[in-house]
């Protein structure tokens, strides 16, 4: 059983659930796109688009597979979760709350936040009813500290709480973002996408069949990111699976942060293929890719999946 099944998440859902998370009816598999772009073939490589911003129009990208295991089992309890102000998980399970009749709560990193105008991010959030708590960077740090956490579930006054992490990224969401890798299959010789928390890669990467490699992007600064990915798939599989490896050199200074440089590449990706990218995730991951094809990183005769993880926020 895969956890993206929505006939199997009902099975596991609370029968005294607000909601039957079938309701959502996600596209899957999410359709696979050939694009023609000179700029890659002329490097002998075939680019594949893993269109996961199609699944569903509000649990964008990622998120539906990370989400549902996670919520499969909420019943009418308060979903607690963790972002920055420009997450797009906190804006996921926002909307996943509106749609499910779900009591969600999300914890924002920066108390210097509280009390300005929302970002529209943040307004979105709001608006499909999630209340948000602004907490200082340090506690935010310390949010998976046992006694930290106790302090913020008091004081966010969520009764009998669910706790997602940040980004969604738990042994339930790899587990369900396996299915990802096994919907590829062997359509590419490599699997790339953006990472954030570094979930989807865990789940993808133990998807895919042998002989196939996943490639992350990492969208933040730090170089934290593989020791992370390790853990989740030890907690989720119980030791290492598939091949993957990072190339860190595209954040653009650290998440969220773009610059002309890759708006101008985002652009013109767009005009060519008639997409809409996301700058966040998707446009670092693309400019990544078309930098190391450049490179002769790919053997010429690759077939390279893009896994599209989101979309522009209105």
């Amino acid at each position: 059983m895969t956890a993206t099944d929505p006939r199997d998440l009902a099975d596991l859902a609370d029968p005294a659930g607000p909601a039957d998370l079938a309701d959502l009816r996600p596209r899957l598999p999410s359709p696979l796109q050939e694009v023609v772009d000179g700029r890659f073939e002329r490097h002998g490589v075939r680019l594949l688009l893993k269109r996961d911003d199609l699944i569903h129009p509000a649990l964008v990208g990622n998120k539906w597979r990370k989400l549902a295991p996670n919520l499969a089992t909420v019943g009418a309890r308060t979903v607690v979760t963790f972002g920055g102000a420009y997450s797009n998980h906190l804006r996921a399970t926002a909307a996943a709350g509106r749609l499910l009749g779900l009591s969600t709560v999300g914890v924002v990193r920066g108390q210097e936040l509280a009390g300005l105008p929302l970002n529209p991010s943040l307004a979105r959030c709001a608006a499909d009813g999630m209340r948000l708590h602004f907490v200082d960077r340090s506690t935010y740090r310390r949010k998976a500290e046992p006694e930290t956490l106790a302090a913020l579930l008091r004081a966010v006054d969520a009764g009998e709480a669910v706790v997602v992490p940040e980004g969604g990224s738990n042994a339930e969401a790899v587990r369900g973002c396996r299915a990802l890798g096994e919907e590829l299959g062997e359509h590419a010789d490599v699997a790339a996408l953006a990472c954030g928390t570094g979930g989807t890669l865990a789940g993808l990467a133990a998807g895919l069949p042998r002989g196939r490699r996943t490639l992350g992007i990492p969208v933040l600064k730090g170089g934290f990111l593989s020791a992370d990915i390790r853990r989740l798939q030890e907690r989720a599989f119980g030791g290492p699976r598939g091949t993957w490896s990072l190339d860190d050199r595209f954040h653009f200074g650290g998440y969220a942060r773009t610059g002309p440089r890759l708006d101008a590449f985002a652009e013109d990706f767009e005009r060519r293929h008639g997409l809409p990218v996301e700058r966040v995730y998707v446009a670092k991951m693309l400019y990544a890719l078309l930098a190391l094809a450049q490179e002769g990183a790919f053997p010429r005769g690759t077939t390279l999946a893009a896994v599209v993880t989101g979309r522009p926020f209105p």
